[in-house]
């Protein structure tokens, strides 16, 4: 196959597949090695994103979608009758934003972080696919491992975990009785 039909090869997959998949499995199918189905994904992209075109390909890790520039959501929720999903509440992002930076973690880590139950918000997000069980912690009770999922990765935008955007930097209480003790003599009263 020359390059622009393995390209378009890859594009017919992606839009029939509608699920992520991943390049190995593009190269097993085109019989290629991964690299190049790699770089003629990204090349795809890459023309899609530049065309008036109403489709673009996500990459999340090592997977690629075809799906719905998100200017063309309006419309599509009206043909095809989508209601709006509820947004996720304080509770429900502030659970994610957990799992996400620390994955993978049990429920007892989300809930001595937060100080409250959360059975009923980490149900809601397996629900919603963001969050999966990833295993069982071998510890007695062998409780489960929580990891974001690729919905997640697609919901927020994101091709990696990698690109999470890093946590503001907190200043430990050591470090603020330290500063507070240490005046200059010569900056106290008699």
């Amino acid at each position: 196959m020359e390059i622009k039909e393995t390209q378009s090869a890859i594009e017919a997959i992606l839009f029939a597949c509608g699920d992520p998949v991943s390049a190995d499995k593009l190269a097993e199918a085109l019989e290629i090695d991964k690299t190049t189905v790699v770089k003629l994904a990204d090349s795809l992209m890459e023309r899609l994103e530049s065309d008036d075109s109403g489709v673009c390909i996500l990459k999340m890790e090592d997977k690629y979608q075809m799906c719905s520039k998100p200017q063309f959501g309006e419309p599509i929720r009206k043909i095809m009758d989508i209601r709006r999903n509820m947004p996720l509440s304080p509770a429900a992002m502030e659970v994610l934003a957990i799992v996400a930076y620390n994955q993978p973690v049990t429920k007892a880590f989300i809930e001595q972080i937060r100080g409250v139950d959360c059975s009923g918000v980490l149900s809601s997000l397996t629900s919603k696919a963001l969050i999966e069980e990833k295993g069982r912690l071998e510890l007695p009770g062998r409780p489960l491992l929580y990891g974001t999922t690729s919905n997640f990765l697609r919901c927020f935008g994101i091709a990696s975990i990698d690109f999470l955007p890093p946590l503001p930097e907190t200043p430990k209480p050591e470090q603020e009785n330290k500063s507070k003790q240490e005046v200059p003599a010569s900056q106290t009263q008699p």
